[in-house]
């Protein structure tokens, strides 16, 4: 993601994502670990949290069980307005 600011990236649709990925232990493959993953990224697509997996199973030696995600934009459009004017009071 460059070096572009958490504002930036929210305001180009980016929201906050976060995974719980369930995989084996390389040693012991009936145990079950849990690693939480969080990072900016756009739903429906992920693509921020599917390089991440791509990475995961080319680079890592626990082979993936199972991943939840939950995501949430933290501005909305209605939620940003930009103001041209500017209001005195005495």
């Amino acid at each position: 993601m460059d070096d572009k600011t958490e504002l930036k990236l929210m305001l180009e649709g980016y929201g906050l994502t976060t995974a719980r990925i369930l995989y084996h232990m390389p040693d012991h493959p009936h145990l079950l670990q849990t690693y939480v993953w969080q990072d900016y990224d756009i739903a429906p697509r992920f693509p921020v949290l599917g390089a991440f997996l791509d990475f995961w199973k080319q680079k890592l030696d626990g082979p993936l069980h199972s991943i939840a995600y939950t995501h949430k934009r933290l501005i909305a459009p209605s939620e940003w307005r930009s103001i041209e004017g500017e209001l005195v009071l005495h």
